[in-house]
């Protein structure tokens, strides 16, 4: 009896296995909550395009063409006003967020790492029942759900009346899009982008918390280079998973390591986004962290397209005016946020 307590001590402490990576088993905890809010478990949920919620490419595009119509007429409508301080609601907006990220990634990591290690890499980012089990297809639809919510980022941007730049809004837009073709397209490496994802929300958003705060944070620089970090990863599976899909399907005579879920669709869809964010992130961080002062080159200039506000349309409209060059300059200086040297501000980004 005496050598009992402490085993059944033991047993109910959490220590963590592969199972269960943080001592408790955080599924069941999820479930009982996801009920709560949608009336039945998350083992019961079922992605059906054209039933789900935001699951067809007509309600994407609507929901994208509205956020540009709503960022950019809302930047128009603020220009004569005085912006929002919004400090409260903007902490709010990126605590929840750093909290949803930190969750997301916590679910991750609880169904993949087991799979990961057991089966190995290429089983988990390439067969279904590696990568795309249903447990997982719950939190790829959550995860795309909180694309939307992210794009409030940039209705804090022209509610503060900060620069609206192509980065932020193309970065934003686009994410949503991929999440959504990757969901439809049923690709089982999509795990690897969205968790090196959310680890990287969690520090970014956590940033713009503690930033909210009036707290400085040394590393701020250093969740671009995290960024970029993420997409050399991204892609390198991307093109992996692609190559072995196309080339069993295509080109069986080719070296392969095997067969890959997903459709080509999706395979196309995240290798031009990725690629493009890849790009677009290396020239965001040269302009930015590696300016010299020197008169900029055809490539500096490329580089700090990234960066660069988007059109201002009184700014057009004024340079087609007798007096456009200074009404202009000007309007631009105020309502864009670029200063009178032409360097763009910086703007929160991902």
């Amino acid at each position: 009896m005496a050598s009992a307590f402490p085993v059944a001590l033991f047993d109910r402490i959490p220590v963590p296995t592969l199972e269960r990576p943080f001592g408790v088993h955080l599924w069941p905890i999820f479930s009982k909550a996801f009920e709560k809010v949608m009336g039945y478990p998350a083992e019961d949920f079922r992605f059906q395009a054209g039933v789900t919620p935001m699951s067809t490419i007509k309600e994407t595009s609507i929901f994208i063409v509205i956020y540009y119509a709503v960022i950019f007429g809302g930047r128009e409508i603020m220009r004569n006003r005085e912006p929002f301080k919004l400090r409260t609601l903007f902490l709010i907006h990126n605590f929840y967020l750093t909290a949803i990220s930190g969750v997301l990634l916590a679910l991750f990591t609880e169904q993949l790492l087991a799979t990961v290690v057991r089966k190995g890499i290429f089983h988990a980012i390439c067969a279904i029942e590696g990568g795309w089990t249903q447990p997982l297809v719950v939190l790829y639809y959550l995860n795309y759900l909180t694309k939307y919510l992210e794009l409030l980022d940039t209705c804090f941007l022209f509610l503060k009346k900060k620069p609206l730049t192509f980065l932020h809004c193309y970065h934003h837009g686009a994410t949503a899009l991929l999440c959504y073709t990757q969901l439809i397209g049923s690709t089982s490496v999509s795990w690897v982008p969205i968790t090196l994802n959310l680890t990287v929300h969690v520090v970014m958003y956590w940033y713009y918390f503690q930033s909210a705060r009036g707290i400085r944070i040394w590393w701020k620089e250093w969740i671009t280079r995290l960024q970029i970090f993420q997409f050399v990863i991204d892609l390198g599976f991307v093109y992996f998973a692609s190559y072995t899909y196309f080339s069993s399907t295509y080109w069986p005579s080719m070296p392969t390591a095997g067969e890959c879920a997903g459709e080509e669709f999706a395979a196309f869809a995240g290798i031009g986004i990725l690629s493009s964010y890849l790009f677009l992130f290396i020239s965001f961080y040269f302009a930015t962290y590696k300016k010299d002062g020197k008169r900029p080159s055809g490539r500096k200039a490329v580089r700090r397209m990234s960066q660069a506000p988007f059109p201002d349309a009184a700014q057009i409209m004024g340079a087609s005016s007798p007096n456009g060059a200074a009404n202009g300059t000007n309007g631009s200086a105020k309502s864009s946020g670029v200063k009178t040297n032409g360097t763009a501000t910086r703007s929160r980004r991902a």
